[in-house]
């Protein structure tokens, strides 16, 4: 992939990042916690959170860090602001749109 094609989407990439770190946060983990659950390192995680994020990430880390988060992939995806968040007994999080 050409370096124009990424850039091209960098906007989804930094939206994505600000996401994981929300639900992070959220569930109230560290990103060496949730770096080791999914394992892939710290680092790559603080990466991927960034604002001025400069690295891309595969699927199968989303749908890792999806998992590790207890949340569905798509959750990634969707304007906060249009989430309501609930957890269940299993202490999972469970999204309506």
């Amino acid at each position: 992939m050409q370096k124009r094609d990424t850039d091209k989407f960098l906007h989804v990439y930094k939206n994505v990042g600000r996401r994981i770190a929300f639900f992070r946060n959220l569930r109230g983990m560290s990103q060496e916690e949730l770096a080791a659950k999914v394992d892939i390192s710290a680092s790559h995680l603080s990466k991927i959170e960034a604002p001025n994020i400069d690295v891309n990430f595969s699927f199968n880390t989303l749908l890792l860090l999806a998992e590790g988060l207890g949340i569905d992939v798509t959750a990634l995806f969707a304007p906060i602001k249009t989430i309501s968040i609930e957890f269940d007994e299993n202490s999972n999080i469970n999204i309506d749109r």
